[in-house]
């Protein structure tokens, strides 16, 4: 996805632009933490940088060293609260990247059971 351009009307760069409502858990300069709308967990928290890439690698190869650290040890300052979570990015079709802008999923608030590859 990384060689994409970045889609300007996905959901959440209308959330980041204030067009659709979120629940706001962080927010700092650079980066947009809120509920998912639809929690695969009882905490699933999506941690958006406001900058425009679409996914992991793209954020990576394009974003400074800078903003690779704030974005996070943002992730770091809403997850160190929660007594064990997951880390989740999706890349690309194959990985069910749904929305095209990179993302974090924080999820926790049970015991979230083995990851188990297929």
């Amino acid at each position: 996805m990384s060689n994409k351009s970045y889609d300007g009307n996905n959901i959440f760069a209308q959330i980041l632009r204030g067009e659709l409502p979120c629940e706001k858990v962080h927010e700092n300069e650079r980066v947009l933490a809120f509920y998912d709308k639809y929690p695969d967990a009882p905490v699933h928290i999506l941690v958006v940088p406001k900058s425009q890439y679409t996914s992991y690698d793209d954020f990576i190869l394009k974003a400074s060293a800078e903003e690779i650290v704030n974005f996070f040890k943002t992730v770091r300052e809403i997850t160190h609260k929660y007594n064990g979570y997951r880390l989740v990015t999706n890349y690309g079709e194959n990985g069910e990247q749904v929305i095209p802008h990179f993302h974090v999923n924080i999820l926790g608030g049970k015991r979230l059971g083995k990851h188990v590859s297929l």
